[in-house]
């Protein structure tokens, strides 16, 4: 064996080494700094593409509900419009709008190279203009001004109406708007707004008892003539019994019904009359108006009054004016039960395969060919899932079961067509590959170490996996169920098909037996998000809700995820000194 001198052998790798970097010196290459600097700039990039996006949802839904001033202008040629700026742009003139420009204004344009700005009013009152909103160029502006008397009217129905109070009637009894006190017409309408949900009680809730018992009685006597037949003596003991019953229903169905009319007739006995600032007027029942103010006189604590009183009316209420005004609580209710049983089926199906294909399937090409497909089925589109769901589950799956358990209700179907349960399943079959590929990953993070001594101290391999590999594989799964719930709550093609409607006239959960609908069809913020912005009558009105029901979307995920990823925290700390 040859002896290396240490000394020599020493400077003679450093000499080398020395002239190496010498040599290499102008190639950044070799050191890899230009591909530093392009992977950093594309997480600069992507960073600030995603917080300019957030930004952009933010503002636009923060700042929908706050109240804007109502300017009055008007035009040189006397008309006059009122309404709330809305926005403004810039525009290229044409020849036909030049010549109607007044002369000493065309030098403006032509020094602008034929360009010349413009406002978007909302001028509401929809059903005396046939118009939402209106453009108004500048140059056709002659003054603008900001009445203090501008009344904001936010109805029922017709959408917003702007104008000034012309007179009102109360208790039946006509008041001229100079001797109308604000607070008495505030009174009035906190009455009138009573009244209204008395009858929205009385119509809805307790006809609608009476309307569900009937039904309820109906089906049953159907349900005695499918089995027994229509000549059999059980048939007609049951249909004896459900006349009877009716008799009484009827009869408390008239009650209910006269309360309502004589509210009704009460209500159109308070009524406001307002006059749009062309001097046409529109009278208003006091009981269809949600919310009027002076926009031009509130001060700040008076519009934080009306920016929380919208915030509240969004969060609490169902839509009105094809979703473009009113709340959206049955889309949230939607949303979050879609998601949470989308979560209860996913978590199982991937847990249990993953399980299977790491801890008990023998190792070779058909679980191979069957780990390939489960990735590939996380480049399925999501109709795709979305057709499958609705002729698997709801025609084929959900035929068979009106067939069997709901046959009086033919042919009318309850769980032959797409409702909230097949939707939850359709979705939990879309996300279930990121569960199994998740779950894999972790079961196989587990060292091999721990299940041999548990193993070793005469544990059986079900007993390892449930308290030695399970547990502290969890973090992991947590973070598959957390990808599963965000991608689920945010599809909205696959919904379009299974059981997602524009409005839903009634929750999935109600006080009938047995309380919990999942049959039925549902609302959802992202088919929402989709109909308001591309569905409406009126793209413009439709814009704010567009951003603040994203924005609700957008909050509503980070606060599903964040629970759960509190959860796997909490999970990951607990097992973090046991590792080894």
């Amino acid at each position: 064996m040859t002896a290396v001198n240490i000394d020599t052998a020493a400077p003679a790798a450093k000499a080398k080494s020395s002239v190496y970097r010498r040599a290499h010196a102008s190639d950044l290459s070799a050191v890899g700094e230009p591909f530093q600097w392009v992977l950093g700039g594309a997480l600069a990039l992507g960073c600030i593409l995603i917080a300019g996006l957030l930004l952009l949802v933010f503002w636009n839904g923060l700042v929908t509900f706050w109240p804007k001033p109502i300017e009055v202008v008007r035009l040189t040629d006397g008309a006059m419009v009122a309404g709330e700026p809305f926005r403004s742009e810039s525009f290229r003139v044409t020849a036909d709008q030049l010549a109607k420009v007044p002369a000493d204004r065309r030098a403006a344009i032509a020094n602008n190279d034929g360009f010349a700005n413009r406002t978007l009013y909302r001028i509401g009152n929809y059903d005396i203009y046939n118009d939402d909103f209106r453009w108004v160029p500048d140059y056709d502006v002659a003054s603008v001004e900001r009445p203090a008397d501008m009344v904001y009217v936010e109805r029922l129905e017709w959408g917003p109406l702007i104008g000034r109070i012309k007179s009102a009637v109360v208790n039946g009894v006509a008041v001229p708007a100079d001797r109308l006190s604000p607070a008495g017409l505030a009174a009035a309408h906190d009455a009138a707004r009573a009244r209204w949900a008395q009858i929205q009680h009385i119509e809805r809730d307790l006809i609608g008892d009476v309307n569900h018992t009937i039904e309820k009685a109906r089906l049953r006597v159907r349900s005695v003539g499918l089995s027994a037949g229509v000549d059999s003596p059980a048939y007609k003991a049951a249909q004896q019994r459900f006349n009877d019953e009716d008799v009484k229903l009827q009869e408390r169905f008239q009650v209910l019904a006269k309360q309502a009319q004589a509210l009704r007739a009460e209500d159109a006995k308070d009524t406001v009359t307002f006059a749009e600032i062309g001097g046409k007027e529109k009278s208003v029942p006091l009981s269809a108006v949600v919310r009027f103010f002076r926009p031009n006189e509130l001060t700040v604590f008076g519009k934080i009054g009306v920016y929380l009183g919208r915030w509240w009316e969004f969060l609490s209420t169902e839509p009105r004016e094809a979703n473009t005004e009113g709340g959206i609580l049955p889309a949230i209710f939607g949303t979050v039960a879609m998601t949470l049983l989308l979560v209860i089926f996913v978590a199982p199906f991937g847990v249990i395969t993953a399980l299977y294909l790491r801890e008990y399937a023998r190792q070779g090409r058909l679980v191979a060919v069957v780990r390939i497909s489960v990735n590939n089925l996380a480049g399925v589109p999501s109709i795709v899932y979305g057709v499958f769901g609705l002729g698997f589950f709801a025609y084929i799956v959900g035929g068979s079961i009106d067939q069997v358990f709901f046959p009086e209700r033919l042919p009318s179907p309850t769980f032959g067509t797409g409702g909230l349960f097949w939707a939850a399943l359709t979705l939990a079959l879309l996300t279930v590959p990121v569960v199994i590929v998740a779950t894999e990953e972790a079961l196989a993070a587990v060292p091999r170490s721990m299940r041999e001594g548990s193993l070793a101290c005469g544990a059986s391999k079900w007993q390892t996996i449930r308290r030695i590999v399970l547990p502290r594989a969890m973090p992991g799964i947590m973070t598959g169920i957390i990808l599963a719930m965000a991608r689920g709550a945010g599809e909205v093609a696959p919904l379009m098909l299974v059981g997602v409607v524009k409005l839903a006239p009634e929750l999935p959960i109600d006080g009938y037996f047995p309380f919990i609908h999942l049959e039925r069809s549902f609302m959802h913020l992202g088919f929402h998000i989709y109909d308001v912005g591309f569905q409406s009558r009126n793209s413009e009105a439709g814009k704010p809700m567009v951003f603040v029901t994203t924005l609700l979307l957008i909050l509503l995920i980070v606060v599903m995820n964040a629970a759960a990823i509190y959860f796997r925290n909490r999970l990951r700390r607990r097992f973090a000194g046991s590792q080894f």
